[in-house]
């Protein structure tokens, strides 16, 4: 089992950056998916990005493609998102989500397929 601990979130303008980071505990992270997804006041939980065990595949939305960046330091146990050129669509809770699969060498995009969650992080862009 993994345990999963977001940080970063907070209010910036837009236009505006912020650095999200999620940190776990537990099982070698190296054998994890991870993912960043969002929910937004009324809305279902969406994807944001992905990345695979490795580092070297990365997935995302649409609506963040060229704007979000994912990474991960397997040393370090920790996944980052980077937001630039924030949004006020962007403002929702973001959370990173962890998929156990050591034999898995690409990247998850569905909700159901992350078997651990963190607690989230809110950020909230303002226009």
């Amino acid at each position: 089992q993994v345990q999963l601990v977001e940080s970063g979130g907070g209010l910036v303008q837009e236009g505006g950056s912020l650095r999200l980071s999620c940190a776990a505990s537990g099982r070698t992270f190296s054998a994890y998916v991870m993912g960043w997804f969002r929910q937004a006041p009324g809305k279902e939980r969406e994807f944001v990005a992905t990345i695979s065990r490795s580092g070297g595949s990365t997935s995302y939305a649409d609506s963040v493609k060229g704007r979000f960046t994912i990474s991960r330091d397997n040393a370090k146990n920790t996944v980052y998102l980077q937001m630039n050129i924030l949004k006020p669509e962007d403002t929702a809770v973001y959370y990173c989500a962890a998929d156990f699969s050591p034999m898995f060498i690409g990247v998850r995009s569905n909700i159901g397929e992350y078997d651990y969650w963190g607690q989230g992080t809110q950020v909230t862009v303002s226009s």
